[in-house]
C-alpha cells in the first residue's frame, strides 16, 4: 500500500495500524479490498475532475471494490468510472459492481430491461464485464423466473460474473435461492442493504442468519446513518445546511446521541475520527464485505480509509453493541 503524503489516512500518533486484508465476496471467487468506495456522487456533487481525485486517491491506498449505478446521475457515474479506469490501465485490479432496474431508460427487471440496462452499463463503464450486478428494485409485476433467467443468461453470455439483491428480505432471499436450484441457474453472491449502528434490526432480525446459510457477501449501504455517525450533528443548529436534514433529524433523539457519545469515547481511544469507529464496527459484523461509503473530498475519504487498518478491542465492540442494541 502506497500513498502519496497529502493523502494520508486520518489517525493520530498513538493510532496502530495493520494492512487490510482482502475479503471474499461469499463463494463468487471475487476477492476486495474492506472498503467500497461509492460512486452516487460522482456526477452529482463532484464533477469529472473532482471524481478522478477521489478514485485515484481510493487506489492509492490499494481501494479495489467501486459501486455505482445506471441511475447515479443519470449514468454519468458509470461514464466517469469508465473513464477514469480506461486512462489508468487498471480494470483488472478494479471489482467494478453497478445496478439496475431503477434508470428511467429501462426501468424494472424483465428480461428486455435487464439486458438493455447492462449492455448500456458496459458500454458506459467501457468493460466487457460486470464483476458483480445488484438488482435495485424489486418488481412486484416480474416473476423471479423471468429475472432469474435474464441475469442468468447475462453471466452466461460472458457480460456479468455474479449478481446479487439490493434491500431483500430474508424470505424472498430463500425464495430466490430455491427458485435458483430448481431452474438450475446462477444463485445470489451478495446483498446490499441499509446497515449501521442505528439501522440494525432489518439486517439482524430478517437477513443475517439467511445470508450466513447462504454463504452471501454483505454490503452495508449508509453505513454513517447519512453522516449522523460521523458526530458532526448533534443539535437542530448542526443540521440547517445539511443536505439530508430531515433524514438525520430523526437521529437526533436519546438513542442517537448515545451511540455517539460511545463512538466519541472509542474514537479517542483509537486516536481516530468517529466515522472511522462507526466503520470498523460494521467490518465486525457476520458476513459483511465492505460497507459502501462516500466522500465528497479526499479529507472525508482519509477518516473512511483508515476504518479497515485499525482493531477494535473486544470492549470497544461490546460497548458499541451494547448502546446501539438499546432502544
Amino acid at each position: 500500500m502506497s500513498a502519496s503524503p497529502e493523502l494520508q489516512v486520518a489517525t493520530g500518533p498513538g493510532t496502530r495500524l495493520q494492512s487490510p486484508v482482502s475479503r471474499a465476496i461469499g463463494g463468487s471467487g471475487l476477492s476486495v479490498y474492506p472498503l467500497s468506495l461509492g460512486g452516487n456522487v460522482f456526477g452529482w456533487l463532484l464533477d469529472d475532475v473532482q471524481s478522478r481525485r477521489l478514485l485515484d486517491a481510493y487506489a492509492d491506498f490499494g481501494g479495489t471494490f467501486i459501486d455505482t449505478a445506471d441511475s447515479y446521475a443519470g449514468g454519468r457515474s458509470e461514464t466517469i468510472i469508465g473513464s477514469w479506469m480506461a486512462s489508468k490501465g487498471n480494470r483488472d485490479k478494479m471489482v467494478v459492481t453497478t445496478k439496475v432496474g431503477k434508470s428511467p431508460d429501462n426501468p424494472g427487471l424483465s428480461q428486455r430491461a435487464i439486458i438493455a440496462a447492462v449492455d448500456a452499463s458496459l458500454q458506459r463503464l467501457r468493460v466487457d464485464t460486470i464483476d458483480l450486478l445488484f438488482l435495485h428494485v424489486h418488481d412486484e409485476g416480474i416473476s423471479f423466473e423471468e429475472t432469474l433467467l435474464a441475469v442468468d443468461r447475462l453471466i452466461r453470455d460472458g457480460k456479468v460474473r455474479h449478481f446479487g439483491g439490493c434491500d431483500p428480505q430474508g424470505n424472498r432471499l430463500v425464495e430466490a435461492r430455491i427458485a435458483a436450484g430448481i431452474m438450475g441457474v446462477a444463485p445470489m453472491a451478495a446483498v446490499q442493504l441499509e446497515y449501521n449502528l442505528l439501522a440494525r434490526t432489518e439486517y439482524e432480525h430478517d437477513l443475517m442468519a439467511v445470508a450466513v446459510a447462504q454463504g452471501l457477501g454483505v454490503f452495508p449501504r449508509y453505513a454513517l446513518a447519512g453522516g449522523f455517525l460521523s458526530g458532526k450533528y448533534r443539535s437542530r443548529d448542526d443540521l440547517r445546511n445539511a443536505r439530508h436534514g430531515r433524514e438525520l433529524a430523526r437521529h437526533l433523539g436519546k438513542r442517537g446521541l448515545r451511540v455517539l457519545s460511545v463512538l466519541e469515547e472509542v474514537a479517542e481511544e483509537q486516536d481516530v475520527a468517529m466515522a472511522t469507529i462507526a466503520l470498523s464496527w460494521l467490518l465486525t459484523r457476520p458476513n459483511v464485505v465492505a460497507p459502501v461509503v462516500s466522500a465528497t473530498s479526499t479529507e472525508q475519504l482519509c477518516e473512511l480509509l483508515a476504518a479497515p487498518m485499525i482493531g477494535l478491542t473486544r470492549e470497544q465492540v461490546r460497548s458499541l453493541d451494547e448502546v446501539s442494541a438499546a432502544k
